[in-house]
């Protein structure tokens, strides 16, 4: 009888702790996501009633070679971002874990432009990439190189680079998400290290890294999901221009909705959500769920 007691469930105030955030993540997470994809398969301006119309949005989608161009930046946003700002971020972070000097400042000057805001940011790059007086073609002149001043968004060729260049150099978030890691690792791990000879190089190689593998995927993820979703930059530099050359299929919900064409724009939002969910698993069990450093730890 105490046996059975004891392995008794409290069924009835598990329900009761969970129900109100169950409700909120109902009401603010699944009835929008279904709304989305039932909308998604009709045709609706925002006024009259949704007529149905099945799959006709998702196939005319296929057939738009101006989505399927969107769809193929929106990855390179994502393997740009993954495969760039997180080495880059990862690696100033390790240098400012040894501590050098100023590396407080250091730190505080990364971080700066993520509280800064991105129309800010991105009237600056407009002047900055600007062909008549930007400061860009300004320091190509100064050191010879003139010659390669251009239209930096006013290309097809250079739009998009020019762009994405200045999105991953803002490395500051991911940056702090790393330190804070790698100056989780015990000192002694390092200690150990250099009583066996091992260099910084190797030190960073064999014993950083594996410890951040966890943190590292965790950032990746983050980085590729933002670069799926990609929109602000993009909108305020170029609107997907020149000839399309840059969009995002955010872009292409926006302007969408903007015509009041709601069942194409969820159609589109349904999309970025399947895409962004398949490479969200798929990077996660390429790359595995190593915990890094708690594993040691315990």
């Amino acid at each position: 009888m105490g046996r059975t007691a004891l392995h008794r469930v409290p069924w009835k105030g598990i329900i009761l702790f969970l129900l109100p955030v169950s409700v909120l993540y109902f009401l603010f997470f699944i009835y929008p996501l279904g709304f989305v994809f039932i909308i998604g398969l009709t045709q609706w301006n925002g006024v009259t009633a949704p007529q149905f119309v099945g799959l006709r949005n998702y196939l005319d989608l296929l057939q738009d070679p101006t989505f399927l161009l969107s769809v193929r930046n929106n990855f390179i946003w994502a393997l740009s971002l993954g495969l760039g700002q997180i080495p880059l971020a990862a690696l100033v972070a390790m240098i400012l874990a040894r501590k050098p000097r100023g590396w407080k400042f250091l730190r505080t000057m990364y971080f700066l432009p993520n509280v800064i805001s991105q129309v800010a940011i991105s009237m600056m790059w407009i002047a900055i990439y600007n062909a008549e007086y930007g400061a860009l073609n300004k320091l190509l002149e100064l050191v010879g190189y003139g010659h390669w001043a251009r239209n930096w968004l006013g290309e097809i060729e250079t739009a998009l680079p020019a762009i994405i260049l200045q999105q991953v150099l803002y490395i500051g978030y991911f940056m702090i998400i790393i330190l804070a890691g790698a100056m989780a690792i015990p000192s002694s791990f390092y200690e150990a290290s250099e009583i066996d000879g091992a260099s910084v190089v190797q030190q960073e190689l064999y014993i950083t890294l594996p410890m951040l593998r966890g943190i590292l995927v965790t950032s990746m993820t983050l980085a590729m999901a933002y670069g799926l979703r990609h929109f602000e930059a993009t909108f305020l530099m170029t609107a997907g221009g020149p000839a399309n050359s840059t969009s995002v299929m955010g872009i292409q919900l926006f302007n969408n909705m903007s015509f009041l064409r709601y069942g194409r724009a969820n159609a589109i939002g349904s999309a970025l959500i399947v895409l962004g969910v398949l490479v969200i698993v798929v990077l996660r069990n390429t790359l595995g769920r190593s915990e890094g450093i708690s594993e040691i730890q315990q």
